[in-house]
């Protein structure tokens, strides 16, 4: 709707940069060190454009690169405000490389960065983003579930560092080729001169990164911890801690190829700490990249739980379902008394999206929806809810079995993540997203057919004066279906669909009763409609 040529999100800056020789590294490529800094400052003045004041880097998430960028190539950056919280906010950056001889052009990396706006005298309170395109409203919705993952990150470390297999990870080593990890430290002092400083008088967050890439560069082995401190020549003798970094390199021998490098024998005490918080921090990286990053049609239907992804499963849990909802491109495909129904057709799935109005409270309806142990009193496809593991105060895992439907003699069971969020800012809506996992102790047995459920929930958001205790209620279900299996709910296709008599095992039976929790009207599941009394 807004993605019509001409609009331009407010807050988005470009950068473009010819690489010269004195950009590069000693492989004639563009340094990592150089690229940060002009990723930082690009993103920088996206945050001041929108906030109206100075900002000030907080934290630079994981970046992966994915191309290197040589010597007379131009890099091309783009960075917009996704989501403005209180004082802080998230950009997205974006960063490609072109060669203007033969016109190819390479994604370099994608970087999400946290900006504080900052005024000496009074309190800093941001305007909110209003997202107009669609891929504005995917990156706004899902920026409050990354930061919520970011504010619980160092509880992770601290939760993975108690896991018996990172402490073993030291003893099971070979010791036949370690180096000394004391011989790997790096240190070098820095005086800040006026080519160093931003516009407003200050060492900035992407000449730091600069710093702290050049000195792991010699440093040179597989994770690199980078600690920055700062201090006057007053003869000051207490050292302010700036930030840390943790980065990663790939040894590359003469023919490009990764090269094998020995162990690092851990000093003592501290040392060891390090390096088991290293293991930890590789387990999170392995899956965040798994999880996260990779597209939802790649991620298998049920993945396995374990404590050290939970996360990012609830996160990539949470943010599917958002993201699904975001989207512009739904078709309504009937609507009878105010119920309407849309579908969405994208690569090989079918999505449902239901969206009706009631009388109940937002709360009162996201209580209700979000245990599971409920639906069996109200939704006959809801034979029994087992509360496998209540992960935390926001998640929980439940075992749910179904009858037997369309003709099938077994019924179903289904192991479901169960994720919910109360809103983070006005306009938010109340979210509660299911998807299945795999447990070792609830494996697939003779008795019942196994579901599963890629992405699926309920989203509520509040259409009356939130002041009030009985509002209008706006619920969204939406569903990611295989495209061959929806006929089990009184579809037919319009394209590349097959009959089915019954459920076809990757979607949990009669989601569609579910909105029979709500006191105005019944659908059932062929869309029949009847008054509530």
């Amino acid at each position: 709707m807004a993605d019509g040529e001409g609009y331009r999100n407010p807050t988005e800056v470009q950068m473009s940069q010819l690489v010269l020789p004195c950009h590069t590294n000693q492989r004639g490529e563009l340094s990592v060190g150089q690229l940060l800094k002009w990723i930082d400052t690009t993103a920088c003045l996206s945050a001041e454009r929108h906030a109206g004041c100075p900002c000030v880097t907080a934290s630079m998430d994981d970046i992966y690169f994915e191309h290197t960028i040589s010597v007379g190539q131009v890099v091309n950056i783009k960075a917009k405000v996704n989501r403005a919280f209180n004082s802080s906010m998230e950009v997205g950056i974006q960063v490609a490389s072109e060669d203007l001889c033969s016109e190819k052009q390479w994604n370099v990396c994608k970087a999400l960065a946290t900006f504080v706006a900052r005024r000496e005298i009074t309190k800093v309170k941001l305007k909110q983003i209003t997202p107009r395109t669609e891929e504005e409203k995917m990156e706004h919705s899902v920026a409050a579930e990354r930061r919520r993952m970011r504010l619980v990150y160092a509880d992770t470390i601290k939760d993975l560092l108690a896991n018996c297999a990172i402490q073993d990870d030291l003893e099971s080593r070979d010791c036949s080729r370690m180096v000394p990890a004391e011989k790997t430290c790096v240190e070098s002092v820095e005086l800040v001169l006026p080519p160093h400083a931003n516009h407003q008088g200050n060492t900035f967050g992407g000449q730091i990164m600069a710093w702290m890439e050049n000195v792991a560069t010699i440093a040179a082995s597989m994770e690199v911890g980078v600690c920055v401190e700062a201090y006057r020549q007053e003869a000051e003798t207490h050292r302010r801690h700036i930030n840390s970094a943790f980065m990663t390199f790939v040894v590359l021998d003469a023919d490009d190829q990764p090269q094998l490098l020995p162990w690092i024998r851990p000093q003592p005490g501290d040392g060891e700490r390090r390096y088991r918080e290293a293991s930890a921090r590789k387990k999170i990286r392995l899956d965040r990249k798994y999880i996260v990053s990779c597209k939802q049609t790649e991620v298998p239907l049920s993945v396995p739980w374990d404590p050290s992804n939970q996360v990012y499963l609830s996160y990539n849990n949470v943010s599917s379902l958002k993201m699904l909802v975001a989207k512009d491109n739904w078709v309504l495909s009937s609507e009878i008394s105010q119920v309407r129904l849309y579908t969405l057709e994208d690569d090989k799935f079918l999505s449902f999206h239901m969206e009706m109005v009631v009388h109940v409270d937002a709360a009162q309806a996201f209580l209700l929806l979000s245990d599971l142990r409920q639906r069996p009193e109200w939704d006959k496809h809801y034979r029994s809810v087992e509360l496998v593991q209540q992960v935390d105060e926001d998640d929980a895992i439940y075992h749910v079995t179904s009858p037997a439907l369309g003709g099938h003699t077994k019924p179903q069971d289904f192991v479901i993540l169960a994720s919910r969020r109360k809103p983070c800012d006005n306009g938010d809506p109340y979210v509660i997203a299911l998807r299945s996992v795999t447990l070792p102790t609830h494996r697939e047995t003779p008795e019942y057919r196994r579901g599963e459920t890629l992405c699926s929930g309920f989203c509520l958001w509040r259409e009356g004066d939130q002041l009030t205790k009985r509002c209008w209620v706006r619920v969204s279900l939406t569903e990611l279906v295989s495209a061959s299996g929806f006929h089990s709910w009184g579809l037919e296709s319009r394209s590349k669909c097959r009959r089915s008599d019954g459920w076809n095992g990757k979607l949990a039976g009669g989601h569609l009763s579910t909105l029979k929790a709500i006191p105005v009207a019944k659908i059932n599941s062929r869309f029949g409609y009847h008054q509530d009394t």
